[in-house]
């Protein structure tokens, strides 16, 4: 009721009753999150906000700011969704660590309430701090909002704004993935283990290369270890790995406080091609 209230006041093309629907449907796409969250450790959480973008786009349409309202829907869902996946996580640490399932909840309600104030205050830090924030050639780009806003027209104006062939290629995909899931089922565990999880290949084209080399770097290691002492590579391989993430993390912080602060790198180092790098040098020598 608190959203559906507010949030229409905040955004003006966001009606109380899509808020409304999206926390009807909510819960049962929060369920199916949180328990494939818990298999595999992938929230896909941004996957079901994108079904508030093209439903919710769709209904309000271009002439009533469809695009805004499908935006607007997308964060409401994800905030639902993210959270019930986020206490499902927290359970299953907590019950690893004999912790509490009371007090994990009420800490999490906690967060929660602390998200609604510190999110604001630092998007506004960042507002205020960078003028250009959200621009293509600013500091602070935001590519993913671009993406998303493109998704939002996309509901909005149907897939006639599709580059060629792009829905033959999902359809294509699709069964492909269905096709080689039913072949792991059918071949048995022994034989399964040669064939590609069709989730695992899929997921470097979404979020980028880089976690592909992250894994691939990560299982050499973990299979190295399992050779040299399987028992401590099971026990503690694990903790390294989250280690490991949270390391990656820590240094994004650290990284946000210094473009905060206006510092500059005292150098720069870029990779080119061969061809590219003699004609660097010979500009340089000229």
């Amino acid at each position: 009721m608190i959203s559906a209230i507010t949030a229409p006041h905040i955004f003006h093309q966001l009606k109380w009753y899509y808020v409304a629907v999206i926390y009807i449907i909510a819960p049962v796409l929060a369920f199916c999150n949180a328990y494939g969250c818990g298999l595999t450790d992938w929230s896909l959480v941004s996957t079901y906000g994108k079904l508030a973008i093209f439903t919710i786009g769709a209904w309000a349409g271009a002439a009533n700011g469809g695009v805004l309202a499908g935006l607007a829907a997308w964060r409401v869902m994800m905030n639902i969704v993210s959270t019930a996946s986020d206490l499902m996580q927290d359970f299953k640490t907590g019950y690893m660590t004999l912790a509490s399932p009371r007090s994990m909840f009420v800490s999490q309600v906690i967060e929660t309430a602390m998200g609604c104030v510190i999110s604001p205050c630092v998007f506004w830090l960042f507002y205020k701090a960078f003028h250009d924030l959200g621009l293509p050639n600013s500091e602070y780009p935001a590519p993913f909002a671009l993406v998303y806003r493109n998704m939002s027209i996309l509901g909005v104006e149907g897939f006639s704004a599709l580059p060629k062939h792009c829905l033959t290629l999902c359809y294509i995909f699709f069964v492909a993935a269905v096709v080689i899931n039913g072949m792991r089922d059918a071949v048995g565990k022994k034989r399964a283990r040669f064939i590609p999880l069709p989730m695992a290949m899929a997921i470097p084209f979404y979020i980028g290369g880089y976690f592909a080399i992250d894994m691939c770097v990560g299982s050499l290691m973990l299979y190295i270890w399992r050779k040299i002492n399987k028992a401590k590579a099971d026990a503690f391989g694990p903790a390294v790995a989250s280690g490991v993430i949270c390391g990656d993390g820590i240094w994004t912080l650290r990284s946000s406080i210094l473009s905060l602060a206006g510092a500059k790198p005292p150098l720069c180092m870029k990779f080119l091609s061969k061809n590219q790098n003699a004609k660097v040098d010979g500009f340089l020598n000229s």
